[in-house]
Parts: structure tokens; C-alpha cells; sequence
């Protein structure tokens, strides 16, 4: 007798208050480092803003009515691959025409809590100024180790792995087609799942391409394409160093990150900065509420470890895999602020390119920065795709 199919429960997390006391005390007690003087964030976070945004999370920061606003959307645990994963599922509001269902997949460091701000936006276009038929059921799920889904025991699962997942997941929802969007980590998943599934996954976009991977002759590379590789690398040696430790000893840093809420604030805040469309000033880009919401999430769920060994896995994943052409119709919408942007040589080289657009602001968060810029990239880019998903 085959085994019964995965049947989503639904989920909303109730934090006990003794977790909120402890975090508070814990920042409260904050040992705080050195540092040169006016060094500001030219040497990391800056150990005066890091200060003041310790200083609310203790006493001012209100994380009841930010889980209270997190609740509004339905949310699930449903256990795939031996893991239990959290997601949200919220359906298409009074929809004007075929409904697309469409999963977004998260990256680093975050999860389902970057598309907050566009899951609205998305299901309900009427209700935002947009056009009613452009509604999508809207799929957000947690990768395992991030945010309310599980950690894995064992050894993390890379993004062909979660792409895998994904594909089942839509299945026990009850949608045999789909479209997939995605950003950072959550476009290598979006990429493989376009790739391991192309009979299910209509349209795929993203937001970047991921760190380029070229094994032939530079000579064959558009000037474009040379000059995108080379300032990869440029950006590796001088921004990178936080994959480094993440791909080779997730597990050193894990425990001061874990340990300490104002070391998992300095570790994550300053990429949020550095990636985002701020012009330096972080708070132009998410208030202090919204990273604190981030943040406490990633305390709560005791995920930074289990999200930093996702780059071990993926470090893993075989050249022959990354070189793999997506022959999927692919879009991508390349914000400005955000990091290492290609040039359209390069997305055509390792994709089936059939849109690709600039948007006038926004970084590597944009669906949170800019949500109203990234829902109506993600409304053109699967418009003509709707009748494919509904046939």
C-alpha cells in the first residue's frame, strides 16, 4: 500500500515569553569590542550603529505585534525529505483570469520573512493599483535549516537538493505547473528547479545569476563577459571573506553567532548595508523594526549555523551541474544596488533568455526593498505564461 501523501498542517509559531526575557538580557550584558577611531563600517559594522540598534532590540523592539503581522499569512509545516518545512500559502485574491501558482525561494540571511513586503502585492494586484488578472497564488517556503523549517542532522542539503524538495512541494499543493522566482541562494534553487523539472516549471526568473563559473578559454568570452569575471573576483577578495567562512568553517563561526544576539546583529546587519540600495545609509533600506524582525527570527529558530552550511553543501555541487544551460523561457531583473551584476552576454550564454530589465532602484533584497518595483517586474515577466501553467 503506498505511503500516505504529505498533508500540510497549519503553523504559527508563539514565542514563550522566558525566550524574549533571555534574548533581552543577553543584550543587555552586550561585551562590546574596540575600535578604531571614526572606522565607521570600513572595517565591518559599525560599532556605533551596532550600539543603537542593540539598544532598541533590548528595550524598545516590540517582537509580539511583528509575529502578530506575520501571522496575517497562512502558513504550513508539512515534512518533506525527512524534514519538517515551514511555508507560507496564500492564494490569488478575486482573480481576473488563470491564477499562477509561483514559489519564491529565499537566500542568505534571511528567509520566508524577504518576500513579507510582496506576498500582498502579488495575490491582490486590484486591491494595489495593478491589474486583477495578474494575481498568482503565491508559494514562500523556508529552505531546511533557515527561519521555522527544520535543521538537518545530518549533511546540509544544497540548492538541487531544496530545488527537489520544492518540486514536491508544489505537488502535494495540488499544482502540476508553476512558475519560480528567486534571488541569491534562492536562485540556484530557482535555476535547478527550472533545469530537474523543465515539464512542470513554465517560467523561471531571478535576480542575478550566482557566482560566475567559467572553465574554457577566456578568449571565447564576449570583452562584457571577461570583464564581469574579473570583477567577481575583485569583489570576492575584498567582500567575501563572510563565504569563505561559510563554505569552509560554517561551524567555528556558528557558535559566537549563536551564542551572542549583538555578534548574529554584526554578522548580518552589515550585509544587509553592504547589499542593499542604500547609499551607505542602512536605514533608508529597512527600518529598525525589519531587521530586528530578521534578526530575532534567526535568534528564535537558532538557524544561523544550519543557514551558513548550506554554502559547505553547495560549495560541493559538481562543475558539470553549474556549467548546465536553463532552456526554461528565463527573466531577470538586475536592480542597480545590487552585487556583481552580469552583462546580458553572460545570462544568455547560460540561459534561454527572453526578458531582462533594470529597474530604477533597489539591491539584493528587492522584493523587500523595493516590493512594489519587484512585483510588477515578477507581473510582466509571467503574464504571457499564465495559459501555459493553466494548460
Amino acid at each position: 500500500m503506498p505511503d500516505a501523501a504529505p498533508r500540510p498542517e497549519p503553523f504559527i509559531p508563539q514565542t514563550a515569553p522566558g525566550a524574549v526575557e533571555d534574548l533581552r538580557a543577553r543584550l543587555r550584558v552586550t561585551r562590546w569590542p574596540d575600535t578604531p577611531e571614526d572606522a565607521g563600517w570600513s572595517l565591518g559594522s559599525d560599532l556605533g550603529y551596532l550600539r543603537e540598534l542593540v539598544a532598541y532590540w533590548a528595550d524598545g523592539f516590540d517582537w509580539p505585534a511583528q509575529e502578530a503581522a506575520l501571522a496575517r499569512f497562512a502558513r504550513y509545516h508539512v515534512p518533506l525529505g525527512g524534514l519538517g518545512i515551514h511555508f507560507a500559502h496564500v492564494r490569488a485574491v478575486a482573480p481576473a483570469g488563470p491564477v499562477l501558482p509561483l514559489v519564491l525561494s529565499h537566500g542568505w540571511p534571511d528567509s520566508f520573512w524577504r518576500y513579507a513586503k510582496v506576498i500582498p502585492l502579488l495575490t491582490d494586484p486590484g486591491a494595489h493599483g495593478a491589474d486583477p488578472a495578474d494575481a498568482f497564488d503565491v508559494v514562500v517556503p523556508d529552505m531546511p535549516g533557515y527561519g521555522y523549517s527544520d535543521r538537518p542532522t545530518g549533511p546540509p542539503l544544497d540548492s538541487i537538493a531544496v530545488a527537489g524538495l520544492w518540486a514536491e512541494l508544489m505537488s502535494v499543493l495540488g499544482y502540476a505547473r508553476f512558475g519560480a522566482a528567486g534571488g541569491d541562494i534562492g536562485s540556484h534553487v530557482s535555476r535547478y528547479l527550472a533545469l530537474d523539472h523543465p515539464d512542470r516549471v513554465v517560467a523561471v526568473h531571478r535576480t542575478d545569476a550566482g557566482v560566475p563559473v567559467f572553465a574554457g578559454d577566456p578568449a571565447d568570452l564576449a570583452p562584457e563577459e571577461r570583464a564581469w569575471l574579473g570583477s567577481a573576483v575583485a569583489w570576492g577578495g575584498a567582500e567575501g571573506a563572510y563565504a569563505a567562512m561559510h563554505r569552509t568553517k560554517p561551524q567555528t563561526a556558528a557558535f559566537g553567532l549563536t551564542d551572542s544576539p549583538a555578534g548574529l546583529a554584526a554578522w548580518i546587519v552589515e550585509k544587509l548595508r553592504a547589499w542593499s540600495d542604500c547609499d551607505g545609509d542602512i536605514e533608508r533600506s529597512f527600518t529598525k523594526d525589519e531587521i530586528l524582525t530578521n534578526l530575532t527570527i534567526y535568534w528564535l529558530t537558532g538557524t544561523i549555523g544550519s543557514s551558513m552550511r548550506m554554502y559547505h553543501a553547495n560549495a560541493a555541487i559538481p562543475p558539470a551541474q553549474l556549467a548546465r544551460r536553463v532552456e526554461v523561457p528565463s527573466g531577470f531583473s538586475l536592480f542597480p544596488g545590487d552585487i556583481v551584476r552580469p552583462p546580458r552576454a553572460w545570462l544568455e550564454r547560460t540561459a534561454n533568455v527572453v526578458r531582462v530589465t533594470e529597474p530604477a532602484r533597489g539591491g539584493h533584497f528587492a522584493a523587500f526593498e523595493e516590493p512594489e518595483l519587484y512585483a510588477e517586474e515578477l507581473r510582466a515577466f509571467f503574464r504571457p505564461y499564465r495559459a501555459v501553467a493553466e494548460g
